[in-house]
């Protein structure tokens, strides 16, 4: 059985509501980002290592994602978690289930910017009248101090120094991830010192320990790293021999499969990423595909290990001569995906991740090549929205999902019929989720112009507007989200979003009195970039009393930079000890406006914190702001004699956040528009054992 992480214990000594763990973060180096609610019945594989079979042809998904329903708003049938020994809670209700915050939390990163805006100040696309101006840049108070080559060499002296002497669960999985964000320089020779570090982990008795250590392997990035990730992916003679087992566990396999996607999107070597699409290309096809979390691990892998448009030839080629082998081309990945998105023998929580990936594979196409090939995608992708394909509720989601990236807002006849399809979903989806992604993928197409005959932007307006004013229950949330997904779209390429929807959504700022849908509609203007609503907000910060809409609306105030709040969200971080995620969103709005003395409180509170949960959240948020006086006394907690495995363990993971190479988290690559129901015990677990559920 699985050593309960650090999300877990923390959870159950706050007594915190399922709901309210979306957004804590915790250890196994990571944050518990999703309830248990999100991981469907059966989703994870059995401990033996292998999941149910395939289904059949024509079968319909489970109910899970909300069950069957006549509206967006109908009732559905509540799913019911997995049972047994680690698995989660069980689903209490559908509202939870498609709460809104579940998707900004896995998609939140892009939005936040949290190292750029810390390190730059503010951005300054769009209107003056509506966006950050410069004048916001202006007011001397956005300089971080930045982490120096000293403290780097400091942090990572201390943090192999913890790994190489302690085998508490929680301080050895948070200092490999703390390392591997740190990255390191070679040595001449070539030696890795960070991978010898962690290859001997891969051995450990712990199975927390030995996966993580395989995922450290991915996020460090050394190309170097293939060969051993390869190994434990094909659970051949080698990678038995790399953790010491007559097998190499399912869940290792999983986590090397990631490492390998993580690998692969960021290598320039493309002798490599054509070695890793040909490795997830013969697991999908070969047994390994029985084990459901390795097989979803290597679709979404595939998506991520972009080989180059046209390469060598194949003895595979298409109707027109081009190489269709999946490691010859991008055109033979797309033609790969295709065909397993098209085959129902494979399981449907595998097939869901087809569409997600073959948009990102699209993504940075050349404009003459991805036109074809865009269009054979979303008509396939059009297809599985067809009742008459009588298709899972986790394919038909995802195909929403990819849509979203696929489609823009031009009369193109494709696109219209992207939107006409989206639309309908919203209007009368046939599970509840279907309806509420639908709001969000038609946000980000209403948010390209596109290329074709002049824009098409009105139709998408009006049917945000009409779910914002006249819809009940679930969707009125969303709406407001997907008002500011558009607008943000919108104003990074320095267009005016459209006053109906921002001034609409100001009013139900104004006047919402459902905590729930009053963050969303908090995020949804503070993404946008809506400076008008900066008065709204500070008033419902200083009168809501729900913690969970306090700190949506404080987190709104950070993206707004808004100075006149500070003050404001500095009384709530002092008033909330022991309420850690209040707390955390407070300090990353703090984080947000430059504030110069968030820090020294969060230490301050830190130092004389007792709570675990209070610990977490203080260490996450000292992590998150990245200000190079949070190094010292988390060095001195890390090392403390005094101090729990639980806490050190929690200062190992704010060290890696403080000092991470990378301006985005790693998991960011793989949660941003993935369709998080669709899951395994892998990718996202109840008990914040999944590669989602790590910082």
């Amino acid at each position: 059985m699985h050593a309960l992480s650090l999300s877990a214990r923390a959870a159950a000594c706050a007594g915190a509501t399922v709901l309210a763990l979306a957004t804590l973060d915790f250890g196994h180096g990571g944050t518990y980002r999703g309830p248990g609610d999100t991981v469907p019945p059966g989703g994870g594989a059995n401990p033996g290592g292998s999941g149910p079979g395939p289904a059949t042809p024509g079968s319909s998904g489970p109910t899970g994602p909300g069950g069957p329903m006549t509206g967006p708003n109908g009732p559905g049938t509540p799913g019911s978690g997995p049972s047994g020994p680690g698995s989660g809670p069980s689903t209490n209700s559908d509202e939870d289930l498609t709460g809104w915050t579940f998707w900004w939390e896995f998609n939140k990163e892009p939005y936040l910017l949290l190292k750029e805006a810390i390190g730059k100040g503010p951005p300054s696309t769009g209107s003056p009248d509506w966006f950050f101006g410069q004048g916001d840049k202006a007011n001397g108070q956005r300089i971080a101090r930045a982490v120096t080559d000293d403290q780097r060499r400091a942090i990572q002296e201390a943090l192999l120094a913890a790994l190489a002497t302690e085998e508490h669960n929680d301080i050895a999985t948070g200092c490999l991830i703390a390392l591997a964000k740190l990255g390191e320089v070679k040595e001449e020779s070539g030696r890795s010192q960070l991978e010898e570090a962690f290859l001997p982990h891969l051995k450990s008795p712990t199975q927390e320990i030995a996966e993580t250590a395989a995922l450290a392997l991915g996020i460090l990035g050394n190309p170097s790293a293939h060969a051993p990730l390869a190994h434990l992916l094909q659970d051949d003679a080698q990678g038995r021999e790399l953790v010491g087992e007559a097998e190499v566990p399912m869940r290792t396999r999983a986590f090397a499969t990631y490492a390998l996607a993580l690998l692969g999107s960021r290598t320039a070597d493309e002798g490599v990423k054509r070695a890793i699409v040909q490795e997830l290309v013969t697991a999908l096809d070969s047994k390994a595909s029985a084990m459901r979390d390795v097989a979803v691990a290597c679709v979404i892998s595939l998506g991520l290990v972009p080989v180059e448009p046209s390469g060598a030839p194949s003895a595979a080629k298409g109707a027109n001569g081009a190489d269709l082998a999946p490691a010859g081309s991008r055109a033979g990945q797309i033609a790969y995906l295709l065909g397993y998105l098209q085959d129902k023998q494979h399981h449907e929580i595998v097939r869901a991740h087809a569409p997600v990936a073959l948009a990102r594979l699209l993504a940075d196409l050349p404009p003459e090549i991805r036109a074809a090939q865009r269009d054979t995608v979303v008509e396939a992708l059009l297809a599985r929205l067809d009742e008459r394909a009588r298709e899972s509720s986790y394919v038909r989601q995802s195909a929403i999902l990819a849509l979203g990236q696929l489609g823009d807002a031009d009369r193109d006849p494709l696109d219209a019929r992207i939107r006409t399809a989206l639309i309908a979903e919203i209007k009368g989806g046939r599970d509840q989720q279907a309806p509420c992604f639908a709001l969000i993928a038609l946000a980000q197409v209403g948010g390209r112009p596109g290329t074709g005959e002049a824009p098409e932007t009105d139709e998408v307006s009006r049917q945000l507007l009409a779910t914002l004013e006249k819809s009940s229950g679930v969707l009125r949330p969303w709406a407001g989200l997907a008002i500011g997904v558009r607008g943000r779209a919108l104003a990074n390429l320095e267009l005016m979003p459209p006053e109906t929807t921002a001034s609409a959504l100001r009013e139900q700022l104004a006047k919402e009195r459902n905590p729930a849908h009053l963050g969303a509609y908090a995020i949804g203007a503070g993404i946008e970039g809506d400076r008008e609503a900066r008065a709204l907000l500070r008033e419902r910060l200083e009168k809501e009393s729900d913690d969970t809409a306090r700190g949506y609306v404080a987190l709104a105030l950070g993206l707004l930079h808004d100075r006149a709040s500070a003050q404001s969200i500095h009384e709530v971080i002092e008033d909330s000890k022991y309420r850690p995620e209040l707390l955390k969103q407070a300090a990353i709005a703090l984080g947000l406006l430059g504030d110069q003395e968030t820090v020294p409180l969060l230490i301050d509170m830190l130092q004389k914190a007792d709570a675990l949960s209070t610990q977490a959240a203080l260490a996450s948020a000292l992590g998150i702001i990245g200000d190079a006086r949070s190094v010292e006394p988390l060095l001195a907690l890390l090392k403390s004699t005094e101090a729990s495995a639980a806490a050190r363990g929690f200062a190992a993971v704010a060290l890696g956040i403080v000092a991470d190479k990378e301006k985005l988290p790693w998991n960011s690559t793989l949660s941003v528009d993935l369709n998080y129901r669709a899951t395994t015990s892998t990718l996202n677990d109840p008990l914040g054992t999944g590669v989602l559920n790590i910082l």
